[in-house]
């Protein structure tokens, strides 16, 4: 049974177009096919979409592109596109390191879960996560896929800052950390790999949609990798998802 498309005002030039209530892949498909849908119309008066886990974001110029005019379209096209396919897929493989100067977290991670720091670090970087949505702060990545054995509550006290690359985890869910930011999230290693860049083109690493692993490398191969890195080069490899 598919979930009738629900669409709620977000202010006065944006519009929600909501799948359903969920993390899911199956409702992310449909986020998806609908603005790959959507940017495919050239439909004038329209902004910017936002997709994230369960629903899409439009933004939308009212003086050109009136309320109930968008709203029809977006009905239409997500009506055409169920079952459609939302375009091609990249696997990024980025290399991390789990060096315990970049594992602040990971001895209290294997004690709660019961596992081995070294079975932790195995599920964390072999797992294949779906990037859901940027969110909180650029470059911030949401990846869904982190093995059940992982899934935790954040921490009782937050950091006041984590470092940009970090790799952390909660809630059943992993992120790269795009930039330094405070967060509650639980650090288990660190990616040399950029991904937000405001000098790249594009300046974001990975597209919504895309597929995400993880190469462990040692600790000297992450300076080493850093410093290419800091110097503009790409570290990430995408292939076919």
């Amino acid at each position: 049974m598919i979930a009738p498309l629900r669409l709620l005002d977000a202010g006065e030039c944006a519009l929600v177009a909501e799948f359903g209530d969920r993390i899911d892949t199956a409702l992310h498909d449909r986020v998806l096919a609908l603005d790959a849908a959507l940017a495919l119309s050239s439909l004038a008066g329209l902004i910017e979409t936002v997709p994230t886990y369960r629903s899409l974001m439009v933004h939308y110029d009212p003086l050109v592109l009136p309320r109930a005019r968008l709203a029809e379209h977006l009905l239409h096209l997500a009506a055409a596109a169920v079952g459609a396919d939302a375009g091609p897929r990249r696997l990024w493989r980025l290399p991390a390191c789990y060096d315990a100067d970049f594992a602040e977290d990971l001895a209290h991670v294997a004690q709660v879960t019961g596992l081995p720091p070294t079975e932790v670090i195995r599920l964390h970087a072999s797992a294949r996560y779906r990037v859901y949505m940027y969110g909180f702060a650029p470059g911030w990545a949401y990846l869904g896929g982190l093995p059940a054995a992982l899934t935790l509550p954040r921490r009782a006290a937050p950091r006041d800052r984590i470092p940009s690359g970090a790799l952390i985890i909660a809630g059943g869910q992993a992120i790269v950390a795009g930039d330094a930011m405070p967060s509650g999230w639980h650090i288990l290693g660190r990616t040399p790999a950029r991904m937000f860049a405001p000098g790249r083109d594009p300046a974001f690493l990975v597209n919504v949609g895309d597929l995400i692993t993880f190469d462990p490398v040692d600790r000297a191969t992450h300076d080493s990798l850093s410093a290419r890195a800091a110097a503009g080069e790409v570290l990430a490899r995408a292939e076919s998802g």
